[in-house]
């Protein structure tokens, strides 16, 4: 077991929206004040202030009628700096409270830890006791540094940092994992994800818009990807538990959104499934690798040669299955790509053990020669 920290997401209950409601709106007033104050001090003395300088200006706020706790304001504080620097911009864009205003600012309360108390069922925050679906124990874990944040349904969540024991991988085989459009992913043992949620919907969600219910059109858009979410966790779960390293391939959703193709990528989420299966590699101790996926396709799995007869270019995408010319294999493009991915991925494995021992040998060696002399060859270290 090894510890982690993890952000735990959890719905607060619709009765505190309106308390939450307000708070937002105060931070939004000092996220508005701070920006006004920096680009000021941009402009007029050419000095980029530090989140340490803007606190200054906004101490006391709560002791003088400002609804949110100090610590907030010092995370807003500190979040803005950060945000400046992140965009290298003099000003921000203004944070919008005015709920009929189409550039409505969702709600956001950052917080530092001990400003949220966890007792009997309930969170203590700004004074307030707020009620939420406890649906992982708050009371086992010791609450960090987080946020509440809001949807664009209104509703209002408790995203918080805490340590978990992770338990390691036991999974001693590899698999790689083709990305792709018409099946969202696949595995070179056979394993499939359609995906395809937004598809699934688009007919719903077509009839909603023609009738402007924008309140089912969200619902809607949410319902899809809580769909998508739910079934890469559950994928990339799976397969951090039976396997020891997992390779994909670099396919890159950021060009083909550009193409007409550009529905389908989205739709497919692969950005979301990388980065979840990265994160659950890193904390159960799987080796994660990302290979370079050219020509995975049309390379048969078995000769490692290309074939005529392999699918070529987006005129062929509608090939799914092929044999090879020269050995005679029969292929489902697919999850030949995944194999092919496979065998890449364990030789750039192979490559980059190499490089770290290598390495390790290089530093004993140095290490040898600084304790015995440098006069002494490499060879004869090593001898010794």
């Amino acid at each position: 077991m090894t510890t982690h920290t993890k952000t735990l997401k959890l719905r607060i209950k619709d009765k505190h929206c309106a308390l939450l409601n307000g708070l937002s709106r105060d931070v939004n007033m000092v996220w508005n004040y701070l920006n006004e104050l920096s680009s000021r001090a941009i402009r007029e003395r050419g000095q980029f202030m530090s989140g340490y300088d803007l606190q200054k200006y906004v101490a006391g706020a709560t002791k003088e009628g400002l609804g949110i706790p100090s610590q907030t304001l010092q995370q807003i504080c500190e979040e803005y700096a950060t945000r400046r620097r992140q965009f290298k911009k003099a000003k921000l864009r203004w944070r919008v409270s005015n709920p009929k205003s189409p550039k409505r600012s969702l709600g956001w309360l950052p917080f530092k830890k001990g400003a949220v108390v966890w007792r009997n069922g309930q969170l203590r925050y700004a004074g307030k006791w707020l009620s939420l679906w406890d649906s992982y124990g708050l009371s086992q874990y010791e609450l960090r540094g987080g946020s509440f944040s809001q949807d664009s349904r209104g509703r209002w969540y408790l995203n918080v940092v805490v340590k978990v024991e992770v338990k390691q991988s036991e999974g001693t085989k590899s698999v790689a994992i083709d990305l792709g459009l018409k099946d969202s992913a696949t595995t070179s043992d056979g394993q499939v994800v359609h995906g395809r949620h937004y598809r699934a919907l688009s007919e719903k969600l077509a009839i909603a818009q023609r009738a402007g219910k924008t309140d089912r059109v969200r619902a809607i858009h949410h319902k899809i990807s809580n769909r998508r979410k739910d079934e890469w966790h559950k994928f990339s779960r799976k397969l951090v538990r039976e396997n020891g390293a997992i390779f994909v391939g670099n396919v890159s959703s950021q060009k083909l959104v550009k193409t007409k193709m550009a529905k389908s990528t989205l739709d497919a989420g692969w950005s979301m499934f990388k980065t979840i299966l990265e994160y659950k590699c890193h904390q159960a101790g799987v080796v994660f690798e990302e290979v370079n996926e050219a020509y995975t396709t049309q390379t048969c799995s078995e000769c490692r040669t290309i074939p005529d007869a392999s699918p070529k270019g987006i005129g062929d995408l509608d090939v799914r299955h092929w044999v090879c010319g020269e050995c005679g294999a029969e292929h489902d493009r697919d999850v030949n790509a995944a194999r092919n991915i496979l065998a890449r991925g364990l030789a750039q494995l192979v490559i980059e053990s190499a490089a770290v021992e290598a390495k390790a040998c290089e530093a004993s060696v140095n290490k040898a020669q600084a304790e015995v002399g440098s006069d002494l060859p490499a060879e004869g270290i090593l001898a010794l």
